[in-house]
């Protein structure tokens, strides 16, 4: 089954981390592949290191693109980002993983670092080698969204951050 986490509120990753908690739960293989978050420690990581080898999470980002201070050039994200898209595949194909999750695939799309069509054919092709796959992150694209079996978007309402209150080790990250 393909998921959709996205929106533009919070919860798409721990949404996505909600269901691998309770795959590894129930024994299976999560694999969990993150394309824009880069090397800098959030909740999750902790996490993963205690869930292994049922649970298995790679960052392969190099952080957020053209924000927040980012001064890497932009081939640097796109090569991260086929990066990824390449081991998510390869992974794949092993048969090892009952889910895998693509966290923040959609941004990825959305800033142009993938190309649309690889995406699309990474979907179709994994289709039957995975029993579940989530792919997360904000502006999911209408192609991804119509293959979809469940998409939920997650909608901001009112946020502290809209406040300048910064997000919450923990909690956002």
């Amino acid at each position: 089954m393909l998921y959709i986490f996205t929106g533009n509120g919070k919860g798409k990753t721990t949404a996505a981390l909600g269901q691998a908690i309770r795959a590894v739960g129930e024994g299976k293989k999560v694999l969990m592949v993150q394309f824009i978050k880069g090397p800098w420690k959030s909740g999750e990581d902790f996490l993963a290191t205690s869930l292994e080898p049922h649970f298995r999470l790679v960052k392969m980002g190099k952080g957020f693109v053209g924000i927040l201070g980012d001064t890497l050039p932009r081939e640097e994200h796109e090569q991260a980002a086929d990066d990824a898209l390449e081991y998510a595949r390869k992974e794949a194909m092993t048969g090892n993983w009952n889910l895998l999750i693509l966290d923040e695939i959609n941004n990825a799309l959305q800033l142009g670092l993938l190309v649309k069509e690889e995406v699309l054919e990474f979907v179709e092709e994994t289709k039957d080698k995975i029993e579940h796959l989530i792919l997360t992150g904000r502006d999911a694209i209408p192609e991804l969204i119509e293959k979809a079996d469940l998409v939920t978007e997650m909608r901001d309402i009112k946020h502290p951050y809209t406040k300048g209150v910064k997000g919450k080790r923990g909690l956002e990250y």
